[in-house]
């Protein structure tokens, strides 16, 4: 049953037993588990069944970090949340989102990633994983290469294994999440879904040990509550920690915040558009079908990506990272352009004022003239410099080049520097706003300017050609953009100084408040975050039956 909540009397209180904050990925899984369950459910969302400009208004926010995309643009605020934005197109009219698990080695304490470590194993998350993929439609649950790949039309790459690895890719479609199972959680007879609902404001009791209530809030100005035994946000790694900030009546620092930790920690995928792979051989375009693009084998859309192997992290004392080969034809100009010749200072600047001019010359009879008025006005040794390629240049600019761009997505280090803050300024409900300040590591950048290098020198071992990469410890803030994966902000640990969870997602010190989603990730490993969004919300599922059933 749906209810607008405009409708409700003002000051009206709600019972359930379990209520749930926020009906996208996570808050719809866990809704759709507990469909037919024998205890009530209230779920809140706080837009409606379709996008409107005032709701997701609420999500303005400032950008104070690391450039990044405007904060209402990279969530949706009505039901199905995330899921509305999943838009990548696998075919028959149908868009979705990557999904992989974790790898093994995301999970452990690794000594040269500080704050690195879930509290628990891969193997410990492995059956939710499958039953994550059963979800997502994505069967079989296999990822091994060899039951993706076809070895005469689509094999792996010959590249050493112990070094340079393929991983497989499944794409989900956002249908089973915003048709199918949002109608079976709205025509569940025991949970109620509360649309234009936002909370506000979380009460405890006076030693804030548990929620006694949360404060609602429409748009028109109506306010009521809802009482639950247990309550579960599900609203985003932006949105959960705002909420516990904002609710700072009985702590002032905000709830699960005793050690400052609420807030802190934001993650996403640094994406590098970076890469050039020139192939030596022609024919190597009809041998990278496994890569080129997404392709359905066995029913599933997949696409195979590029990895470090596991051997080559730990010794190398890298982050994890993933690259796909995206096929692509330049003029030689435009690929000069984005290359950064390590040839001195003159020299970068006759090259930067050599290409940009073959850029701008549409006739090749143009060329000649175009090169002396730019070698004359340049230093000696730029002009010998210009001697040794313009030969090359202008034989190459007769035909198009066939290359690779290398479009890569690489793990960002905890980092407690990165974070969500409270704004001065107030939305239309009078809450505070949100500060974002994305901040990248050191070793973000070394680490995945160093798997590039090893990919190119994996490249030439097998014949393959050459990468051009621009990227190093120094690469600029603007090349590098995230992916709109928000995780980190109420982190997973075993110890209340280190996280704000503990291993079953309550909330260190609450007795009856939980976090569903990603802002419970220690750490966020290379790949998408769908399917652990997923798999950890039906653990936590599994968790609040047996609570209720006790």
């Amino acid at each position: 049953m749906t209810v607008d909540a405009r409708s409700l009397q003002e000051n009206y209180t709600i019972e359930t037993d379990v209520c749930i904050v926020g009906a996208g990925t996570a808050g719809l899984t866990l809704a759709r588990e507990f469909v037919d369950k024998g205890f009530r459910v209230c779920l809140l969302e706080s837009g409606g069944l379709k996008p409107d400009q005032e709701t997701q208004s609420l999500y303005w926010g400032e950008n104070v970090g690391h450039p990044y995309f405007s904060l209402d643009t990279a969530r949706a605020r009505y039901f199905g949340g995330t899921t509305n934005r999943w838009h990548i197109a696998i075919g028959d009219n149908r868009v979705g989102a990557r999904m992989r698990p974790l790898d093994e080695i995301d999970f452990e304490e690794r000594d040269w990633v500080p704050h690195s470590g879930w509290p628990f194993s891969k193997s410990d998350i492995d059956p939710f994983y499958d039953r994550a993929q059963v979800m997502c439609r994505i069967e079989p649950l296999t990822y091994d290469v060899a039951d993706w790949e076809d070895p005469e039309k689509s094999p792996r790459l010959p590249l050493d294994s112990n070094h340079v690895g393929t991983v497989i890719y499944k794409f989900g479609s956002s249908d089973p999440f915003i048709t199918d199972y949002a109608k079976d959680v709205i025509e569940a007879a025991n949970i109620t879904t509360l649309l234009y609902a936002n909370v506000i404001e979380i009460e405890t009791n006076e030693t804030a040990q548990a929620v006694k209530r949360l404060r609602v809030a429409c748009l028109g100005g109506k306010k009521f509550w809802v009482s639950a035994k247990l309550y579960v946000l599900a609203a985003g790694a932006i949105e959960i920690p705002r909420l516990l900030l904002l609710s700072n009546k009985s702590h002032r620092a905000g709830l699960g915040n005793q050690h400052h930790l609420v807030g802190k920690f934001f993650m996403e995928h640094p994406h590098f558009w970076l890469g050039l792979f020139v192939p030596s051989m022609p024919d190597i375009f009809k041998r990278t079908g496994l890569y080129n693009s997404i392709h359905t084998v066995n029913g599933v859309p997949i696409v195979g990506k590029l990895s470090l192997s596991e051997q080559m992290i730990r010794r190398e004392r890298l982050l994890n990272y993933v690259g796909q080969l995206e096929p692509m034809v330049m003029l030689p100009a435009a690929f000069y352009r984005e290359l950064h010749p390590s040839t001195g200072p003159d020299g970068m600047r006759f090259l930067r004022v050599l290409f940009s001019t073959l850029g701008q010359a549409y006739r090749l009879e143009d060329l000649p003239k175009r090169l002396v008025n730019v070698i004359s006005d340049l230093a000696d040794n730029a002009l010998t410099l210009s001697l040794k390629i313009k030969t090359n240049m202008l034989r190459m600019y007769r035909k198009r080049i066939r290359l690779f761009r290398l479009v890569t997505m690489s793990e960002q280090a905890p980092n407690p520097l990165s974070r969500i803050s409270l704004s001065s300024d107030r939305d239309c409900l009078g809450q505070n706003r949100v500060n974002l300040d994305w901040q990248l590591s050191p070793m973000d950048l070394h680490s995945a300017a160093r798997t590039e290098k090893i990919l190119g020198q994996e490249f030439r071992r097998a014949g393959l050609g050459k990468l051009y990469t621009q990227l190093n410890d120094r690469t600029p803030a603007q090349r590098i953009t995230g992916g709109w994966h928000h995780m980190g902000t109420t982190r997973m640990h075993v110890d209340p100084k280190k996280g704000v969870v503990d291993k079953n997602s309550r909330v260190h010190g609450i007795a009856n408040l939980f976090i569903a989603g990603p802002s419970v990730f220690p750490t966020s490993g290379c790949a998408n975050p769908a399917l652990t969004i997923v798999a950890l919300t039906i653990r936590l599922a599994d968790h609040i039956k047996k609570l209720m059933a006790s």
